[in-house]
């Protein structure tokens, strides 16, 4: 559903205060559950198996939990590559974590990489990253947070994009401008969705 640039931002903004509300208002109980059913599904993606890097963000509280699948990359081998926004800027970097210690409370009170302990990514050309949405639609459009940062960033990421969402969050058809990517595909607790972009 494409729709002009100055109806989407009010649009977008009342989904998003829907689909916050929803999230906060889910139980601890279900929450834990829907993040495992997740966190199982995306281990057994082809494309985890075979990537050396994932990138995440880490999560806050309503959002689907990262840090179990961030350890389980570490335990399996890979490379985890987490971002730090760019003061004064919509941009963002990503750097190699090692452990819980190489991060500090940042932007948007999100946990983001220590600079001078983590080395910079510069190489985007292959990898996983995990996008994340308060909602995502069936063609693998998102509803973020509004900030703008990671459409940026997956204008040039060569790799993988997967979505991680609560099924109770997807959408049949979300408003997206020109600007806005799709991801790759869908894990949600109940199944994976291909989008179908590649």
């Amino acid at each position: 559903m494409s729709v002009n640039n100055n109806d989407i931002r009010e649009v977008k903004s009342d989904l998003r205060s829907g689909f916050k509300n929803k999230r906060s208002s889910m139980s601890e109980h279900l929450k834990l559950n829907m993040d495992s059913e997740i966190q199982s599904r995306f281990l057994t993606l082809r494309q985890y198996s075979f990537c050396d890097t994932v990138f995440t963000y880490v999560s806050k509280d309503i959002e689907v939990d990262t840090l179990a699948i961030i350890r389980a990359a570490w335990a399996n081998g890979k490379r985890v590559a987490v971002p730090r926004c760019i003061k004064d800027t919509r941009e963002m970097d990503f750097y190699y974590i090692e452990s819980m210690d190489d991060l500090e409370e940042g932007s948007f009170g999100v946990l983001e990489p220590i600079e001078e302990k983590c080395e910079k990514v510069t190489d985007f050309s292959k990898g996983l990253c995990i996008v994340p949405g308060l909602s995502f639609d069936a063609e693998g459009y998102r509803l973020g947070y509004g900030k703008g940062y990671y459409d940026r960033f997956l204008s040039r990421f060569g790799g993988e994009t997967v979505g991680l969402c609560y099924s109770n969050c997807i959408k049949w058809k979300l408003p997206h401008g020109r600007y806005d990517r799709a991801v790759d595909m869908i894990v949600t607790d109940r199944y994976i969705r291909r989008t179908g972009k590649r």
